[in-house]
């Protein structure tokens, strides 16, 4: 059977270089990409717990989240225009961490 070059075949392969440059390579760097997920997903928890305690407004911590997520996007294109992709991982892991714990939240907060 012939494999042919569709848009959905390139999506995944980019997917599957992005995911396969964070898992393999020195220790240095997957330790740093880990470490970077694991600190998103300690400050957005942190910041869910805390705010939603202190202010239990769910509004104003949403946007808290969605601001700090924002904030993430802008500097990655800056680090993208300026060709520094070890902080471009490190970037695109606090990402990963930040939405995971919204999710998860976003899980605790429905059950």
């Amino acid at each position: 059977m012939k494999v042919y070059k569709t848009n959905y075949d390139s999506f995944v392969n980019s997917l599957f270089k992005g995911l396969n440059n964070s898992l393999v390579g020195p220790w240095k760097s997957r330790s740093i990409g880990l470490l970077s997920v694991l600190i998103g997903y300690y400050l957005a928890s942190t910041i869910t717990a805390y705010y939603l305690e202190e202010f239990r407004q769910r509004v104003l911590v949403v946007g808290l989240l969605c601001f700090l997520l924002e904030i993430a996007i802008r500097y990655r294109r800056n680090l993208i225009r300026l060709n520094q992709f070890p902080l471009l991982l490190i970037v695109d892991n606090f990402r990963i961490g930040i939405t995971y714990a919204i999710v998860l939240e976003a899980f605790k907060l429905g059950s």
